[in-house]
């Protein structure tokens, strides 16, 4: 049900509005002036609202420019018995999403209402959006390992040199990878992921190299493969440890060539592209097992970036903590909560076996379920409800 508030210093005018929205569905609220309208403007979110301009204390124009200073996405519609052509372009170019004169046309001012709230909500999305594409990566944290990470990823992006990233689950990998793309000549191509550890065994060969129609029975038409897609670009192959040891062979070659072959077929196709591999394994062991190619594992780390767990940064918990806090209070649209030190002291004694990964769902579950300000008790009751946590010490 949509909010709105109506601002008009006449009773009568502001009890036949309220009645006739109220049928139409709408939730309203009523001002006797543009000082009281303000306040509540202020204090709720409101879906749009209803200003007369001639009124006591704060007329409606300078409640526009106030309204507009605090919430500008909130479209305004004035409404006055006393304008004129002037006064209706004066409030339009002060940010009046329209202008209505008494005794306001009732269909006309419906459906103005609508079409105000139909627009809110596109731009709404509009920004949700943008948020999500345009989002910057960030790698927080000011600990020394994290700021070594950064001062190598500033030496290495520039080059062609191919990186493994190294470190537990959910230590953030893939963020250093997209800070090397992003940083790199090549930012303006592909980024292209690719899970070796979710594909199974016998389709990795199809998902890196693509393969020709009918080259196996549900190859029912030619599929470009990730090596292509990332020309001119860079191939992210996230826990590469996991690949097979025949995929592995191609991937050299690939490496080493420059070309590949798609399955089922014999031309061989130039690419021209970055590799970037992560693993949550130690690869020379691996070796040693004879579960990877030591040769492609002399390619792959020409530069080698371990990131460390959370346990091993806890000085960075904080940082992390009140960024996500921002970051998610913004995608459920409200405001942002804080925290207490002893709830932060209490998440920095945690032991973060799921890293970065698990204290973002820890941050998301405090915010949904806490108050305004996060407490010790809060951390308590809802990180992890019915079990009992191993603390580490600080």
């Amino acid at each position: 049900m949509a909010n709105i508030l109506i601002i008009d210093d006449e009773k009568s005018i502001r009890k036949t509005l309220t009645e006739i929205l109220t049928y139409e569905g709408y939730k309203i609220d009523e001002a006797a002036d543009g000082a009281e309208g303000f306040k509540m403007f202020q204090a709720k979110q409101y879906d749009a609202v209803l200003c007369d301009i001639k009124m006591p204390k704060m007329d409606g124009l300078e409640f526009l420019e106030k309204a507009k200073e605090t919430n500008p996405d909130i479209p305004i519609v004035m409404v006055s018995g006393h304008g004129n052509i002037d006064t209706a372009v004066d409030a339009v170019k002060k940010g009046a999403y329209d202008y209505i004169s008494k005794p306001p046309d009732l269909n006309r001012l419906l459906i103005t209402l609508r079409n105000a709230m139909d627009k809110t909500k596109l731009v709404a999305e509009t920004k949700t959006l943008r948020r999500k594409v345009n989002k910057t990566q960030e790698m927080i944290g000011s600990s020394s390992p994290i700021l070594k990470i950064k001062e190598t990823i500033e030496k290495v992006a520039p080059t062609d040199a191919r990186v493994l990233v190294t470190g537990e689950n959910g230590v953030g990998k893939e963020l250093v990878a997209r800070w090397i793309h992003e940083r790199s000549s090549r930012a303006g191509g592909a980024l292209v992921e690719v899970n070796c550890a979710a594909i199974p065994g016998e389709l990795i060969e199809s998902e890196l190299f693509g393969h020709e129609k009918g080259s196996f029975t549900s190859a029912v038409k030619q599929r470009i493969g990730k090596f292509e897609q990332a020309n001119g670009g860079t191939l992210f192959l996230d826990e590469i440890g996991d690949m097979s040891l025949s995929a592995q062979a191609k991937v050299l070659r690939a490496l080493q060539e420059g070309k590949i072959t798609r399955v089922g077929g014999d031309k061989e196709i130039n690419v021209d592209v970055r590799v970037i591999a992560a693993t949550n394994k130690d690869l020379l062991k691996e070796v040693e097992e004879k579960n990877f190619r030591l040769d492609l594992y002399h390619r792959l780390s020409v530069i080698l970036i371990h990131v460390p767990s959370l346990n091993e940064r806890r000085e960075d918990v904080p940082l992390l903590v009140e960024h996500f806090l921002v970051n998610i209070c913004q995608e459920y649209g409200i405001a942002k909560k804080s925290i207490d030190p002893a709830a932060m002291k209490a998440l920095q004694q945690y032991n973060w076996s799921g890293n970065i990964r698990e204290l973002r769902n820890v941050v998301e579950r405090l915010v949904i379920l806490s108050g305004k300000t996060i407490s010790a008790d809060d951390v308590e009751d809802y990180v992890l409800p019915g079990r009992e946590r191993k603390k580490a010490s600080i």
